[in-house]
């Protein structure tokens, strides 16, 4: 499969994996500042989302290799990695069968451990749309706004908009292969995979995603780890706070 990306910047490769119903355009502010530190940003899209190819196959170890084809299509190695939510599941099986791909790991607000599936709200306002009757952005956040009231949430799954043709609104997600494999989204990370190069997992401090109690297994699997927190920022942390976000990942991998 042929993923979609943005690249930009010059120097060592620096890819960025965003999450459940995102795409890569979600990062590009922030890409862009990391590409004016001497990086060769790779914003990529995962299959089913944004504008890569649409599959009927979805679990964490076909994004893995997702991953690895486009490495190897890009001439990509000693990669810097980062991955949020679904991405950071993403990267973390991808370091753990191709960990010599990867000079730095940064996992944003995600754990190995399984999560209960808590999206069901807002696959049923997707589901609930209909581009028969809804003709503009604006009431298409309507009708959203009744399933997922959280404006900023909203934003975010709006940017999945986009016209098929004159008049005609649609999602640019695999929705309807999405809901059926949304259980796939939680699973936890094998406890036989683990990575042992630098890793920096960072939490949101208003996020309930990464716990105190979540360390020890942290460290189990990724024993050259570090678990920083990034304050006033939930599980949107480098949307809610860009320059605590930015400013920890450069230090990580400058060091």
């Amino acid at each position: 499969m042929k993923l979609h990306s943005n690249v930009f910047g010059e120097g060592q490769p620096f890819i960025i994996l965003h999450g459940f119903l995102g795409m890569g355009d979600n990062w590009k502010t922030l890409g862009k500042k990391i590409s004016e530190q001497g990086f060769q940003v790779h914003l990529i899209d995962q299959r089913n989302h944004g504008r890569s190819p649409h599959s009927d196959e979805f679990n964490y170890n076909i994004l893995a290799d997702d991953l690895a084809t486009y490495c190897e299509e890009h001439h990509l190695q000693n990669c810097n990695i980062l991955g949020h939510s679904m991405g950071g599941k993403t990267v973390m099986l991808f370091a753990s069968k191709y960990p010599d791909l990867i000079d730095h790991l940064i996992v944003a607000d995600i754990g190995p451990k399984y999560y209960p599936l808590h999206h069901q709200d807002i696959l049923d306002g997707l589901s609930a749309l209909d581009f028969e009757i809804l003709k503009s952005r604006g009431e298409v956040d309507g009708e959203l706004s009744k399933y997922v009231p959280d404006t900023g949430v909203r934003m975010f799954l709006l940017k999945n908009l986009y016209w098929k043709e004159k008049g005609v609104l649609g999602l640019r997600i695999n929705l309807e292969v999405l809901i059926k494999n949304a259980h796939q989204i939680g699973v936890e990370l094998p406890e036989q995979y683990s990575y042992s190069g630098d890793t920096l997992f960072l939490r949101g401090e208003r996020s309930n995603y990464i716990l105190d109690e979540d360390e020890t297994r942290i460290k189990k699997q990724f024993p050259n780890s570090i678990i920083g927190e990034i304050s006033n920022a939930g599980h949107w942390l480098h949307a809610e706070n860009p320059t605590n976000f930015l400013q920890e990942v450069l230090e990580f991998i400058k060091k």
